[in-house]
């Protein structure tokens, strides 16, 4: 499962990088989860040709990712707005009822969470 939310997230940010016949057969095979024979007669080449086309773009894709680092980046904001969502809940739900040096460092934690967030787009 994890691998096919890896090639997923892969492909959201870079599939527009391959060509358009690689994204229709990458996009057959991963996504309308087509066998390498139906694919063959559809593009009219051979299953290996079409097994050799899905491992370049995996492969591609993930080169992509090694020198762009643009999931890494997406992943690395995400958590921090989650925790920083976590956090306003926590000072939603509490703030009246906390002392002022626990709601301060709360929110100086909040804030550093942002600038990290601002720093990283």
């Amino acid at each position: 499962m994890e691998r096919i939310v890896k090639q997923n997230l892969l492909y959201d940010f870079y599939g527009e990088l391959l060509t358009e016949h690689q994204r229709q057969i990458y996009e057959d095979a991963i996504f309308n989860d087509m066998s390498l024979s139906e694919i063959s007669e559809n593009y009219g080449i051979t299953r290996q040709g079409v097994h050799d086309i899905i491992k370049r773009c995996d492969r591609a894709l993930a080169d992509y990712e090694d020198k762009l680092k643009l999931i890494a980046r997406f992943e690395r904001v995400r958590g921090s707005v989650y925790e920083l969502s976590g956090l306003i809940r926590r000072l939603l739900e509490h703030g009246r009822e906390s002392g002022e040096d626990e709601l301060d460092s709360t929110l100086e934690h909040a804030l550093g969470l942002t600038e990290d967030i601002l720093a990283g787009l």
